[in-house]
């Protein structure tokens, strides 16, 4: 079993920043990628980032890319990510997420969910 926890979550103004982070705990041996996903209001889950565990490589998307950082402290089990230049099309559900697989965009490769931080933008 892998517990994750979010937060850091809130409102901000758009062109603001914020910084989320997702607690890891458990068994984490068999992780090789840690992952942030978002839910807009009425859509369906997306990928934001992931972040390979052992070497630190990242994956973005086109929409995160530039704005957000993911990162990660292995001494706290925890991963972050960096949002900066908010936007209201960032207003979301944000959740991290662990996986088996190197480097994926695929929620179906997630094996263990955090429930969850909201993130809201205004304009």
């Amino acid at each position: 079993q892998v517990d994750l926890v979010e937060s850091g979550g809130g409102l901000v103004q758009a062109g603001g920043s914020l910084r989320l982070s997702c607690a890891v705990s458990g068994r984490t041996s068999s992780i090789l990628t840690l992952a942030w996903f978002r839910q807009p209001p009425g859509k369906e889950r997306e990928f934001v980032s992931a972040i390979n565990w052992a070497r630190g490589s990242t994956y973005y998307t086109d929409s995160s890319r530039g704005r957000f950082t993911i990162s990660r402290d292995n001494a706290k089990n925890t991963i972050y990510l960096q949002m900066s230049n908010l936007k209201p099309e960032d207003t979301a559900v944000y959740y991290c997420a662990t996986s088996t697989k190197y480097l994926t965009r695929d929620s179906g490769d997630y094996d263990y969910w955090g429930q969850g931080t909201q993130v809201i933008v205004s304009s």
